[in-house]
């Protein structure tokens, strides 16, 4: 059997080459300048649409706005990413709380003041816009900007309303924080153990079975203790946006992260349908092979991700991690691999499971002047280190991006995913390439196991939002009906073979996508069945696709998803390319039965 991995050693970011403290003087400075520039910005009001008929007049404008307004959004980024890294790391601290909701709120009340500039160039037409790019050429690298901007033309409120709606944010934050600080507190009592959310969770794939199902039932009950507060910030958060929404005039619940991801919704429901139409072939089909593989007629929920074998999983040390990592990067392009070892040698990764410290993993950009940070619970298991190559996947992706500045590298969710996924994917194939006999029946469980939680869970989780939120407008749900729908969307997708056990109805209450990023989830499943194709061009013609593939990361969000898929001569737009992807995933169902 494996020695626990140590975690006392393992990596801890500092971000003083942000700021130093709370009271670092940089902070108030970088307000200032924050304010500086937005109120030079706010004495052009008016001056857009004055310009209308002047397009060089115009086009200059629209350049020297654009300048102020980005200097104002990298100074209020830094700061507010200061203070959310930190408090990520301590949310047992109130005084990061504090913190991080006061810095919020003045944030919110300097960038207010820029708030006209949006509204009044979307009061321009179509034509006049361009004519003023035109005639004035410095200004038309903002082009992709502008075009996302317009995308919120037919939704935009009166200029008041949207200056409440800015000022009321902070306010509508807590709902978010409490739930955060809610979890960050939740202990499960494990047998004589006291478990964290990560470590309860993490739990749930050790190969002992009374293990997994201590683990599951305490967290069952720790979460059932915690889904009264829980499913009120979740009620009210999505009874706020669905006024938002009717007032916005968005045609669904999902409506408004559409169009933020620059994506039709019809795309979306074609991604849904491919999905849910490989139920069946994929999801059910793979539980009912495990659960036989296991010597089981059905898998209990904890079972889920199990590891087939009862031997304890090897684990991988960090320098391992890092090593497996950095290869499987480099066998792409060196560059790719450059990128990320910066990470490793910079105190730029917090690695190490500790209390007060948040669950999950991201990979947070700051602002394109700066350089991202890597967050993340390591404790040395395979997916942990697929989870490193995933985040520094999102990290190469931000740094190559960086020199578009702030505006233009921000990236659509429906791309954002896709060095992440392309990263794991790499270092998966390292690992199962060097992998023989039962260690390679293990990965190859692995991979799929990866594949249904980040496609048909995303979708299914996907679905549950929808029909919340179709639900919530008849009124507050309780903690049971909200259950209930659990139950249901997520049976849909497990299938016969998993059985859901008491306890389960509660477990929708630690997703922290569902009160943070309302209809996040499916860029997952868009992202992971998108990788699965780049993937299949890059086996075609591995030369010829690196340099497309570093110019589609290196475009950020200056191209929609259909453009930045051109070049590889994919369509995302049909039903037929999500359902190629699922295609992919049954055949490796198809391996692991011939294997079983």
């Amino acid at each position: 059997m494996n020695a626990p991995l140590k975690t006392e050693n393992l990596p801890e970011w500092r971000l003083d080459d942000l700021y130093a403290g709370r009271d670092d003087p940089r902070i108030e400075a970088d307000l200032a300048a924050a304010k500086a520039d937005n109120d030079a910005l706010a004495a052009m009001e008016g001056q857009f649409e004055a310009a209308r008929a002047h397009p060089a007049k115009l086009g200059a404008l629209l350049d020297r706005g654009l300048e102020l307004y980005e200097g104002a959004v990298n100074k209020l980024w830094s700061t507010g990413a200061y203070a959310s890294l930190s408090s990520s790391v301590a949310r047992d601290d109130p005084a990061w709380a504090k913190f991080e909701g006061d810095l919020r709120a003045r944030s919110a009340q300097i960038a207010a003041d820029s708030l006209f500039f949006t509204l009044e160039i979307n009061r321009l037409e179509d034509a006049e816009l361009e004519a003023a790019l035109v005639a004035h050429p410095p200004a038309a690298r903002w082009r992709p900007w502008i075009r996302r901007v317009r995308l919120g033309r037919p939704h935009e409120l009166s200029p008041d309303l949207e200056r409440m709606l800015i000022d009321r944010g902070p306010a509508a934050a807590n709902w978010s924080r409490l739930f955060d600080e809610t979890l960050a507190r939740l202990v499960a009592n494990v047998g004589r153990e006291r478990l964290t959310l990560p470590e309860a969770l993490n739990r749930l794939s050790d190969p002992d079975m009374r293990r997994r199902r201590q683990a599951a039932m305490g967290l069952a009950k720790a979460l059932a203790e915690r889904t009264s507060t829980i499913a009120l910030s979740f009620n009210t958060l999505a009874f706020e946006k669905q006024i938002e929404d009717r007032w916005r005039k968005y045609p669904s619940p999902a409506a408004a992260r559409h169009v933020a991801n620059e994506v039709d919704a019809d795309a979306v429901d074609a991604l849904e349908s491919a999905v849910v139409d490989s139920y069946a072939s994929v999801s059910h089909r793979y539980y009912a092979l495990k659960a036989r593989r296991m010597g089981r007629r059905t898998l209990d929920y904890w079972d889920r991700n199990a590891p087939l074998s009862t031997a304890q999983p090897r684990l991988y040390g960090w320098d391992e991690a890092r090593s497996v990592v950095l290869d499987s990067f480099s066998s792409l392009a060196p560059k790719f691999a450059d990128v990320a070892e910066t990470f490793f040698t910079q105190p730029w990764i917090d690695a190490s499971p500790r209390p007060g410290k948040q669950s999950g993993a991201y990979s947070h950009p700051v602002t394109a002047d700066r350089h991202p940070y890597v967050f993340m619970n390591f404790m040395g298991e395979r997916r942990d280190v697929l989870t490193l190559a995933h985040e520094l996947g999102h990290a190469v992706h931000q740094t190559l991006c960086s020199p578009l500045g702030t505006l233009l590298a921000d990236t659509p969710l429906t791309l954002a995913e896709t060095a992440s996924i392309f990263g794991e994917g790499l270092v998966f194939d390292r690992l199962l390439a060097e992998a023989k006999g039962e260690e390679r029946l293990g990965l190859l469980a692995g991979k799929i196991e990866d594949g249904l939680n980040t496609v048909v869970r995303q979708i299914a989780f996907h679905r549950f939002e929808s029909r919340f939120h179709v639900a919530r407008l008849d009124g507050e749900l309780s903690p049971d009906q909200i259950g209930a729908l659990w139950l249901e969307v997520m049976g849909e997708s497990l299938g016969p073979a998993v059985r859901l056990n008491r306890g389960y109805e509660h477990y929708w209450a630690y997703v922290s996508h569902f009160v943070h990023s309302p209809f996040y989830v499916y860029a997952y499943a868009f992202g992971d069945l998108l990788v699965r194709s780049l993937m299949e061009k890059r086996r075609e013609d591995p030369v010829a696709f690196t340099p497309l593939y570093e110019s589609l990361l290196s475009a950020g969000g200056a191209k929609t998803y259909v453009e930045a898929l051109a070049p590889f001569g994919l369509n995302p737009r049909e039903k037929a390319f999500w359902a190629s992807g699922m295609k992919q995933l049954e055949r490796l169902v198809d391996e692991f039965a011939a294997l079983v």
